[in-house]
């Protein structure tokens, strides 16, 4: 899997997810549907953009993800 794999376009890819669920348009759909919904929508948002926010290196075929989870002024 090494040959080929970029994992700097992988957190690319992932930005761009996280960018596409904040513009992502509600259905109509009201009540508890809606609400499943947008949370749905909050969590793929968080986990796209969690990710995106990661520092990534592949070595020797294992690819580290590294996330700072820490409040700004704390790193």
């Amino acid at each position: 899997m090494e040959a080929g794999f970029d994992p700097e376009a992988m957190i690319v890819r992932f930005k761009e997810r996280a960018a596409a669920v904040k513009k992502r348009n509600l259905p109509p759909v009201g009540g508890e549907e809606r609400q499943m919904f947008i949370k749905q929508a909050e969590e793929d948002f968080m986990d796209f953009a969690v990710i995106g926010d990661a520092d990534a290196s592949f070595t020797e075929g294992v690819l580290t993800l590294t996330i700072d989870l820490r409040p700004p002024g704390e790193a």
